[in-house]
């Protein structure tokens, strides 16, 4: 299970002890900014390769930590290995992402299993033990999900779509059959999310990238409940958990997702207005974000600005400085080592 946390200033923030310097990672921090990602890349073949490789995705998962010396690695992996682990096809296509074969009406709902084959996993799980032996005891080791409601997204259309319309449409017209899908979901990633943390990981991330196309009363549904049902899962077996959450979008429905779903801390993206999140959610759990990855890649004084502007509007609580999402391929290594460099000078 999670090791000591007390020299962690990442867990330290979780815990729900402020840091004078606020704990840094990115969002994507493994990935193809990096020389060294590419490399490792081009050498696995397909993308799943590199994800059940263990010394494959060992390696991307320490690549950023040894350049930046970062407070948390993510394990390499992706958020559709649940699909993948319930016998799901699942492809990715240079240059047009993920494919899978799509569950999109009550018929091919039914083909779904009700269990995933946890043996295909199992590589992530040696990855999570690999990179823990080799990270300093005080950076810490985050593992991670989809949120069902973004997974289930993939699965309805087989690959993404600008607005997640398949989905909606699905939950629409057929609640029950879609709920199908989301149970399957929630029980199988609560099991994941555990074996990450028997494997090392000290802290999980549910990351729901499609919530904020969802209305109020869907968000509840499908972003809000199935999440809070994750959470509550994976603490009857480990109480102790550290969760975050990142419904991306989800803006003003902030605060009631913090309050529902028992997270440890939110992650926000960069369009979240600031003075609704220290009033409204800061004063309950740790914050986690929010610089726009746009920013990054701008550099220079802009980019400095974007970084003291969320120090500024954060730092006074709980923050893990990070990215309002993951890091984009083009940035520069140089502006993300002026972002650290900026951020590691804070005098809180």
């Amino acid at each position: 299970m999670p090791q000591d946390s007390a020299t962690k200033p990442f867990i330290e923030v979780l815990s729900g002890r402020r840091q004078s310097v606020p704990p840094l990672w990115m969002m994507r921090q493994a990935g193809r900014y990096l020389p060294e990602y590419r490399e490792l890349r081009a050498k696995a073949g397909s993308f799943l390769d590199l994800c059940f490789t263990p010394d494959y995705a060992a390696e991307v998962t320490l690549q950023p930590i040894r350049r930046f010396k970062f407070d948390a690695a993510i394990i390499f992996s992706d958020i559709l290995v649940i699909p993948h682990a319930l016998g799901r096809a699942v492809r990715f296509e240079a240059g047009e992402g993920p494919r899978l074969d799509p569950l999109a009406t009550p018929e091919q709902i039914a083909t779904l299993a009700p269990r995933a084959d946890f043996g295909k996993l199992e590589p992530v799980y040696e990855a999570l033990r690999r990179v823990r032996r080799e990270l300093a005891p005080d950076v810490a080791l985050i593992g991670f999900c989809g949120a069902p409601w973004t997974v289930a997204t993939y699965m309805v259309a087989g690959q993404g779509t600008p607005d997640q319309a398949p989905a909606r449409m699905l939950a629409y017209r057929h609640p029950d059959e879609f709920a199908k899908i989301i149970d399957v979901l929630v029980e199988n990633s609560i099991e994941y999310l555990i074996g990450q943390l028997s494997a090392g990981a000290d802290a999980l991330q549910i990351f729901d990238t499609w919530a904020g196309v969802l209305p109020p009363r869907e968000f509840a549904r499908w972003s809000i409940e199935p999440t809070e049902r994750i959470v509550a899962g994976v603490r009857r077996q480990v109480p102790d958990a550290k969760i975050i959450g990142f419904p991306r979008g989800a803006g003003g429905m902030l605060p009631a997702y913090v309050e529902r779903t028992g997270v440890d801390a939110v992650s926000i993206d960069w369009a979240t207005e600031p003075s609704m999140i220290r009033e409204r959610v800061q004063t309950r759990v740790a914050v986690q974000g929010n610089l726009d990855p746009l920013a990054l890649i701008a550099g220079g004084a802009t980019l400095d600005r974007s970084v003291d502007d969320v120090l500024e509007n954060f730092g006074k609580g709980r923050l893990i400085f990070n990215l309002g999402h993951g890091i984009q391929p083009e940035t520069p290594i140089a502006h993300v080592e002026q972002m650290v460099k900026r951020v590691r000078e804070y005098k809180g």
